[in-house]
């Protein structure tokens, strides 16, 4: 039998081997970015990669979710190596879609290379017979939160729960046969050589749809006959900031609303006003408390003018949680290839990952690797470092698996022998249905 470093050895170097396909993947995806449960070419181009590979699979997951198997030489527990199919909307990206603004400036078409990369380097020769267990490659649609009354509507017609992909794919069942997960994340390069952001923690948060209704009245000869709904709308928003100070700096809370519908014509009272948000915090008990006083604030703007107030609150994410064992795991297969000093644990995040939620039910990871120029989103975002993007950190996750799976799957036993599970997936369910009442 091969040994684990022999293993590892034959992984790293199936993956680079494996770059002109990896990296013509992950290009074409960027040419051709799609937004959350519409990720139609995305997906055809994944199943297209597992059949390239002889990888069998199942599709529908979540709409446009791929689900792809690899057995070890033993029976053992399941990881899943995960990839996000969705981009998100940057109309001045310089790869962003002329019709719908899409962009990949969020770098989920790296995550799909990674997730394919690592596949290559475990069908590498020998190595799936050294392991006990299964590995899925699991493409995933939807965890940008964005477009809310788009996926509402998908929601209100039955087509989804939840407007999470993970969320979505827990529900209805995708995670039962997995045991843990992990994925990888890019952020800002601050070396030339890149960097392993360990996972740590980050912000949750519940999904606002609000609108303000009003009357509407010629906007310059009876003002007075109108109730101005926009007014309204900026008066709930300036209520809320009146109210940023007594929130707790641990809490890391946010509020950041648009307003999707702000009025029809410049002489006409505007009479319905449509806004979307997030409220965000680093911990449930704050999610929920910060979400009554914002709501508390918003409808205050609607009395303040007269104006009807509906708030419809959505399901969110959960705070990000990485498991330490797998993480010490990832640690020591990153030191090689970055080096000591640029291998660390990263600072709590105030954003979000649908990850989160998964992270409640199982072991996961979700590193942050240094290898772009920009910020995420931006329009300055690109690519810094193309080595680190689809080798290292490809062979850092493929070396982990190795480690988990090696050995009778001692390495997997060990992590879900110490992990303590928040909540059952029931428990889990019940509590997504229950947190934005």
């Amino acid at each position: 039998m091969l040994t684990k470093e022999k293993v590892k050895q034959r992984v790293c170097d199936a993956i680079v081997e494996a770059q002109p396909f990896i990296r013509s993947v992950a290009e074409s995806i960027l040419k051709e970015p799609e937004l959350g449960y519409k990720e139609i070419k995305t997906s055809a181009k994944v199943q297209q990669a597992f059949t390239e590979m002889g990888l069998p699979f199942t599709t529908g997951h979540a709409i446009t979710g791929v689900k792809a198997r690899m057995q070890g030489g033993k029976p053992g527990k399941t990881i899943a190596m995960i990839g996000e199919l969705d981009a998100i909307i940057n109309a001045k990206h310089p790869m962003a879609d002329p019709l719908t603004g899409a962009a990949h400036c969020c770098g989920h078409n790296i995550q799909i290379a990674n997730m394919l990369a690592v596949g290559k380097g475990l069908q590498a020769t020998g190595v799936l017979a050294a392991l006990a267990g299964e590995v899925v490659l699991f493409a995933v649609p939807a965890e940008e939160y964005v477009e809310i009354d788009f996926r509402n509507t998908l929601r209100e017609k039955g087509q989804i729960r939840y407007l999470g992909g993970k969320q979505q794919l827990i529900h209805e069942g995708a995670f039962d046969d997995i045991d843990m997960a992990m994925q990888m994340h890019v952020e800002h390069a601050n070396t030339e050589t890149g960097e392993m952001g360990l996972g740590t923690t980050s912000n949750g948060f519940i999904g606002k749809l609000i609108e303000y209704h009003g009357k509407a009245a010629h906007a310059a000869a009876a003002p007075d006959q109108g109730i101005n709904a926009l007014q309204a709308a900026m008066m709930g928003v300036m209520g809320v900031n009146a109210i940023r100070d007594t929130f707790k700096d641990t809490d890391a809370f946010r509020f950041h609303p648009i307003i999707n519908s702000g009025g029809n014509l410049v002489n006409v009272v505007p009479d319905l006003v449509t806004m979307e948000s997030y409220v965000r915090a680093s911990n449930v008990q704050a999610m929920i408390d910060g979400n009554k006083r914002v709501n508390r604030a918003l409808r205050a703007g609607g009395d303040a003018v007269g104006a009807d107030t509906i708030i419809n609150d959505l399901p969110g994410y959960l705070p990000m949680r990485n498991d330490s064992t797998m993480n010490e795991f990832l640690k020591a297969n990153s030191i090689p290839l970055f080096g000591e000093d640029n291998v660390y644990y990263g600072a709590h995040m105030a954003g979000s990952t649908d990850m989160g939620d998964v992270s409640h039910i199982m072991p996961v990871i979700h590193p942050w690797v240094g290898c772009i120029h920009g910020v995420l989103h931006g329009a300055d975002y690109s690519i810094k470092n193309d080595d680190v993007a689809f080798i290292k950190t490809a062979q850092a996750l493929a070396m982990t698996i190795v480690d988990l799976l090696y050995d009778e799957g001692q390495g997997a036993d060990s992590v879900l022998a110490r992990f303590k599970s928040v909540f059952t997936k029931d428990e889990y369910l019940k509590t997504l249905e229950s947190i934005s009442q």
